[in-house]
């Protein structure tokens, strides 16, 4: 009972957290999510050989309505350019797909291996503050089905929202940053959908010894419910507090926990 309940805390706390941070930064969690439910996963004892699958998985499914949650309040400040949005929406599609799709083939260690590299280069970006600078234009239409298809399978691969790479992108095709933060909660939305029906796809033709409930394909029910839960609820806060916090600094202090989260999860591999 108690240790069901701590899980359960650890779940909606996680969800307010990520919540607030799909609002805040225009990500969609997934760079706080994946970790502590590859380490929650880990002590609860779920399938070892699936336990980076679980956390992508979930974190995935969580992101559909965190985006949902933040993409409205984006939308409402008028932080959204849906031109670009519809522009990226194609190769995206495809890409989170397929990517998740590729997951059921790739070892938990490599995932896992991979997510911690991910999270090093983000955390390095945010703090020494690299970003493109602003040298071109939007693309056209060849060109931004394949960024789209680019952000989607990097995004589909480490359980992410897409926001890391949408941001940048849009910087670099000069776009005020409110609105690639709007943008990028925006793109989540078709990014968690199709990665989403990847991984529960994956999930259901693989063979999971020992994972007879509380499952549907590589996402875990019961950490679902509990972060979306709480995320819904602090998205909108997040957001709100984008258009009046200085962004920039939060991100350089957000980035040092991801370098503490990124060192915890390496020790765990071993």
């Amino acid at each position: 009972m108690e240790t069901a309940l701590t899980a359960w805390l650890i779940y909606i706390g996680t969800g307010a957290f990520a919540g607030a941070l799909a609002g805040l930064l225009g990500i969609g969690g997934g760079l706080v999510i994946v970790p502590i439910l590859h380490i929650a996963f880990l002590a609860q004892g779920l399938p070892g050989p699936y336990i980076q699958h679980l956390a992508l998985g979930t974190s995935m499914a969580t992101i559909i309505f965190t985006s949902l949650s933040s993409m409205r309040s984006h939308h409402k400040r008028g932080a959204v350019l849906w031109p670009v949005f519809k522009a990226l929406t194609p190769g995206i599609l495809i890409g989170s797909f397929l990517g998740s799709k590729l997951t059921a083939f790739l070892s938990t260690r490599f995932l896992s291996g991979f997510f911690v590299v991910f999270l090093y280069y983000v955390a390095t970006q945010m703090i020494l503050n690299i970003k493109p600078k602003a040298t071109r234009n939007v693309p056209g239409p060849l060109g931004m089905f394949g960024a789209g298809g680019a952000i989607g399978g990097l995004s589909s691969l480490v359980g992410i929202g897409g926001g890391t790479m949408t941001v940048p992108f849009l910087t670099w095709c000069n776009v005020a940053m409110h609105s690639c933060i709007g943008t990028a909660a925006a793109v989540g939305l078709p990014i968690a959908l199709a990665a989403t029906a990847g991984f529960i796809w994956g999930g259901m033709n693989t063979d999971l010894p020992g994972m007879a409930g509380g499952y549907l394909g590589f996402i875990y029910i019961p950490a679902f419910i509990g972060i979306v839960g709480a995320s819904v609820l602090t998205a909108p806060l997040g957001a709100k507090l984008a258009h009046n916090l200085p962004v920039a600094k939060l991100k350089k202090a957000f980035a040092c926990l991801l370098v503490i989260v990124a060192t915890r999860m390496l020790w765990s591999m071993f």
